[in-house]
């Protein structure tokens, strides 16, 4: 009798161990939508059409790491200076941008959408479209976007620091009057 009722917590217990166990790394994470933050950018993902998700082995660890963005250009940007980036167990899935469903982002067909969570301007989808861009095309315009961002905002770097530097020698002279 005492067997028989171990064997009936065991067995439970086990199942519960082994499907815990799984490595995460086999299709998207679940989402917590509104709570959950882009792992580039710090944002909410808010978006169920636009998020993207990377599941990667990180160096040294036996299982894969899941991470997920507000949009496929952050995604695209965090990969870039990652070892394993092209790795063909480094999976990528983004929503497609009509119905939220995940999909293999390195199959997708890019087309240009209005509005993105980081402006990159892109939707993804699983049917092929007129015009659609592939991956490697869509890497390609999202590095394009971030440079112009990325001018932009070092612009706007060296105008405050100019603006902090004629403030602080305004703040010297007024000192030495």
């Amino acid at each position: 009798m005492v067997d028989r009722l171990r064997l009936l917590f065991v067995l439970p217990a086990l199942f519960l161990l082994i499907a815990c166990s799984e490595d995460p790394g086999t299709g998207p994470a679940e989402v917590k939508w509104d709570r959950t933050v882009c792992e580039r950018c710090r944002m909410v993902l808010s978006d169920r059409h636009l998020a993207a998700q990377v599941s990667y082995l990180p160096e040294g660890k036996k299982r894969s790491r899941i991470v997920q963005f507000d949009d496929i250009g952050c995604a695209i940007l965090w990969l870039e200076d990652k070892r394993w980036k092209d790795d063909p167990e480094t999976r990528i899935w983004v929503a497609d941008h009509r119905n939220g469903e995940w999909i293999n982002a390195r199959t997708a067909s890019y087309v240009p959408v209005k509005i993105t969570p980081m402006a990159y301007g892109l939707g993804a989808q699983s049917e092929p479209a007129p015009g659609a861009l592939d991956f490697t095309q869509a890497k390609a315009h999202v590095l394009e976007v971030e440079k112009r961002f990325d001018i932009h905002g070092v612009q706007l770097l060296d105008r405050l620091k100019q603006q902090a530097v004629k403030r602080g020698d305004a703040h010297k002279s007024e000192l030495q009057r």
